[in-house]
C-alpha cells in the first residue's frame, strides 16, 4: 500500500480514475527484477481477495524454484504443471 498524492504512480501504472481524481483499487505484483508479473484492477464496490494475493505470491515463488506453472485453484503442497507444449493433453 502506498500514498500517491501527486497521482504520478497511479498514472504510471494506468490505474488513475481521472473523473474521480483517485486511483482505482488495484494490486500490482512486481518481481525483484522490476517486471510486472500480474495486475488486478477492482471496481470500487468489490474488495480485494488477500488470500488470493498470498496464493499468487506463493505460486510465483513455486514457479521460480521449480520451473513449473501452477493450475487453477493450486495451493502450496500440490504439484505444479509443466509448461512444455509437448505435454499438452498428458496427465
Amino acid at each position: 500500500m502506498l500514498s500517491d498524492r501527486t497521482q504520478v504512480i497511479s498514472r504510471a501504472y494506468r490505474v488513475l480514475d481521472e473523473s474521480a481524481g483517485a486511483a482505482f483499487r488495484a494490486s500490482i505484483f512486481i518481481s525483484p527484477d522490476q517486471i510486472i508479473k500480474a495486475k488486478f484492477v477492482y471496481p470500487r464496490e468489490i474488495g480485494r481477495n488477500l488470500p488470493e494475493h498470498l496464493r499468487m505470491l506463493q505460486a510465483f515463488r513455486y514457479a521460480e524454484q521449480t520451473g513449473q506453472g501452477v493450475p487453477a485453484n493450486w495451493v502450496p503442497g500440490q504439484q505444479g504443471i509443466s509448461d512444455d507444449p509437448a505435454n499438452i493433453g498428458n496427465i
